[in-house]
């Protein structure tokens, strides 16, 4: 079974868990439509390059961390949406959940993708308590405060908030968790992985701040410019978006050379330099950085 297809059959099977003919079925769809049709999948799909560069000799357990992070992941997208945030009506090209369901059925569906988490994680780590430990913790200090992606959100109430910390908090968290998470469920240490999270979260972060002020609403398919619009922190807004591509670039180089040795190394450098391309494309940088000489080949 190919990666893609483990992540997207472990999220069908977390929000089976969810769901049942005793249950609300408008909060089913919407949480399924927070869920699927996804995104590129990064982070899942990291979870399972780590485990697979660290020997798993079981990939189900590193696909439910996975999983469990991408839940958390469009958790905080319904939540990014609502009309106390960011008042997105899209998302994916489609409408956001608030926007399809009701802003009601949006806050539940969000909470209840953060329950959905932990409790497919549960339910395929219980044979191998030993790593699910580990993993379970690993998603909680990526999820809460004071420096998971809920301090992340909330770092945007506060009247000053540095970039760094903002970024650790709301992008970083989640690709530190998946590196850790992918090492746990191999068995291995994680800490020699965290900074590959740490580097690629900050440079996704970068890649979303370069996208919204060089990208239209139709490309992204979520609503443009929105780090002007709210106030928020940005790395195109602080260095230009010129210094902010060389400042991406450096980031990928910096986390495709923190790799440590193992018998993946090259494969998941190829992942990195596949999406770097697709987060900060070529064509993007001549036509609003023509000045900057790339780093990522």
């Amino acid at each position: 079974m190919e990666n893609t297809e483990r992540i997207e059959a472990a999220l069908e099977a977390a929000l089976a868990l969810q769901q049942g003919p005793e249950g609300p079925p408008l909060l089913a769809a919407a949480m399924r439509d927070a869920v699927f049709p996804g995104g590129a999948r990064i982070r899942p799909h990291l979870t399972l390059a780590v485990a697979q560069a660290c020997g798993a000799e079981d990939l189900n357990l590193a696909a439910a961390g996975g999983a469990a992070i991408e839940l958390m992941h469009c958790a905080s997208l319904v939540h990014d949406d609502l009309p106390c945030f960011d008042n997105a009506l899209t998302r994916r090209g489609r409408p956001s959940v608030f926007a399809a369901h009701g802003e009601r059925l949006a806050v539940l569906a969000g909470d209840a993708l953060i329950v959905a988490a932990f409790q497919s994680l549960a339910h395929t780590g219980a044979t191998q308590p030993q790593r699910l430990i580990p993993m379970i913790s690993t998603l909680s200090v990526a999820v809460g405060a004071p420096s998971g992606i809920i301090a992340g959100q909330a770092w945007e109430c506060e009247p000053r908030v540095s970039l760094s910390d903002y970024q650790r908090a709301k992008t970083g968290a989640l690709f530190v968790a998946a590196t850790a998470s992918g090492a746990q469920a191999a068995g291995t240490d994680a800490n020699p992985w965290r900074a590959l999270g740490e580097l690629l979260g900050e440079a996704y972060q970068v890649a979303d701040d370069i996208r919204d002020v060089a990208c239209d609403s139709e490309m992204l398919g979520k609503p443009a410019g929105q780090d002007v619009t709210h106030g928020r922190p940005s790395s195109a807004g602080e260095l230009g978006l010129t210094g902010a591509v060389q400042l991406f670039d450096q980031l990928i180089a910096h986390a495709s050379a923190s790799i440590p040795a193992c018998r993946g190394s090259a494969q998941l450098r190829t992942l990195l330099r596949m999406e770097a391309k697709r987060l900060v494309p070529n064509d993007l940088v001549r036509k609003f950085a023509p000045s900057v000489t790339r780093v990522v080949a």
